[in-house]
């Protein structure tokens, strides 16, 4: 379900182009970042401080149902905005993945769980590994699973 309120679209203009181009052919097109191959899928949350709907895609971490959310940023020194939408709003995201749109709930993973889907995002996006080389945060990794 697409969550209610003003989409306010992301300030960087190829985020912008990519979701909208992603959303209007149900990721037919827009389904890689620019230069990439790998895959990705558009995640929705509700802005920590404004409510307004944000929309973002990251790589496709996928996993019996369940999507991976690395707040990797591209090892930059901080969170990207979105870790805090998620940690203010974990029952209000949406993953759109090709056509299909999933109503979903976001946890943050540590431990034993976090390395099982760190492993798996590693797998699927290799520079993942080299992002967390290059920062001294540790990257956070958020499961996201259907509401139920």
């Amino acid at each position: 379900m697409p969550l209610d309120g003003e989409y306010v679209p992301s300030p960087e203009k190829w985020v912008r182009d990519q979701v909208e181009l992603y959303e209007r052919t149900g990721g037919r097109e827009g389904n890689t970042l620019p230069g990439r191959t790998e895959p990705v899928v558009v995640y929705t949350t509700r802005g920590a401080k404004s409510g307004a709907v944000r929309k973002n895609p990251l790589m496709r971490v996928e996993h019996d149902g369940a999507y991976a959310m690395v707040a990797s940023q591209g090892g930059a020194p901080t969170h990207p905005t979105w870790y805090f939408n998620l940690k203010a709003h974990p029952d209000q995201v949406t993953v759109q993945d090709g056509d299909t749109v999933i109503d979903g709930v976001a946890r943050e993973v540590t431990g034993e769980e976090k390395a099982v889907w760190w492993e798996r995002a590693v797998a699927a996006y290799p520079d993942y590994a080299d992002y967390q080389a290059r920062t001294v945060r540790e990257i956070p990794v958020f499961v996201v699973e259907r509401r139920s």
